[in-house]
């Protein structure tokens, strides 16, 4: 996966702030879609929402079906909407905004001794269930490569331990992770 240049990482970071903005103030998506460059190819992709600091919603694509400024506009609009863990974000939320963009990796099988802690996301499926965690959420919750792969379990409504059944297919994905707030302290 190509890294973004700093203009292709402050254009995305836009485009997701403005696609929460329009879905909030007035229920519709941004006009201005870019659609060349990196934003006109197809990457996984994650936007995940904070307001103080605090989760406030993350959606993503795991196959990528539309290009990536569509992908990204969607996911920012349905983070702050349709996340059924939260309630919708309110205008008056705005202000204490903070956007995170993950761009995935192809998503390739791993076996779970070779999960590296903060390198690897987890997707793990076991028949028409799956659940995926994103690499900073092990950092962030202090996970061992165990908790990481029962978390990732919990998240598909499987068993925690569903990851050792044989039928179980465990993958790994790496990310570019956008910030505003990493964006911000190099200004």
């Amino acid at each position: 996966m190509p890294s973004l240049s700093e203009t292709d990482r402050r254009v995305a970071l836009q485009l997701a702030r403005a696609a929460v903005v329009e879905a909030i103030s007035h229920r519709k998506l941004p006009d201005a879609i870019p659609r060349e460059g990196i934003f006109a190819e197809r990457h996984g992709v994650f936007v995940t929402l904070h307001v103080c600091q605090r989760l406030q919603g993350c959606i993503g694509v795991i196959e990528p079906h539309e290009p990536l400024g569509e992908a990204i506009v969607r996911c920012a609009a349905d983070a702050a909407t349709e996340d059924p863990r939260f309630a919708p974000m309110r205008a008056d939320q705005l202000g204490e905004l903070g956007i995170e963009i993950s761009l995935l990796s192809p998503i390739e099988p791993i076996a779970p001794e070779s999960i590296e802690i903060g390198r690897h996301g987890l997707l793990v499926r076991l028949r028409s269930q799956r659940g995926l965690l994103l690499p900073q959420v092990a950092v962030e919750h202090r996970m061992t490569r165990e908790q990481f792969l029962e978390e990732t379990c919990r998240k598909a409504g499987l068993p925690r331990e569903a990851w050792r059944d044989p039928e179980a297919r465990v993958f790994a994905f790496t990310c570019e992770v956008l910030s505003e707030d990493s964006r911000r302290k190099t200004d």
